[in-house]
This record gives structure tokens, sequence and C-alpha cells, in this order.
């Protein structure tokens, strides 16, 4: 089934050279049973930048990314905490 990752701020580097180009999102082929994590950690993307994870907009809880199934045409954005003033 085919999803979207979308990646924001320092986190675009962890997307291949065309997701860069194309708005910060890749669209991806996962297995019928992924989960938001599986897609998380596809993408080496490590824990402690992980802070923000919405699919289809709605926040994801750290401890659900294990367990929450991702759907056909599914959205899932990732922000890394963030600081400043």
């Amino acid at each position: 089934m085919k999803v979207v990752l979308k990646l924001y701020a320092s986190l675009t580097d962890y997307l291949p050279q065309q997701g860069r180009d194309q708005r910060h999102h890749v669209d991806l082929e996962v297995p019928s049973d992924a989960t938001v994590s599986a897609v998380i950690e596809r993408f080496q993307l490590p824990p402690r930048s992980v802070h923000l994870v919405l699919v289809n907009g709605l926040y994801i809880e750290p401890g659900s990314r294990g367990t929450r199934k991702l759907s056909e045409g599914d959205h899932v954005a990732v922000w890394p905490p963030v600081a400043g003033g």
C-alpha cells in the first residue's frame, strides 16, 4: 500500500534527494501491516529527533506509534523538537 512521509526542519536531511526536491515528502510503498514506528525506523530517524508525529493531521503519542497501523493513502508528518525565541 502507499503512504506519504513528510519530514520537516532538520529531519529533511534523512529523505532521499528526490524527497528533498519534492516539498520534503516521499511516497512510500509499505506492507499492509506497517506501523508509524516502522516508517520512522525505515529512514533511521534518531528517536530523540522525532518529537511531533501526525497521521492525517492527528497527533500520535509516542507510546502508540509502535501499534498505530497505517492505511492506504495516509500522510505521516514528523517534526523535530523546536527551539527558538
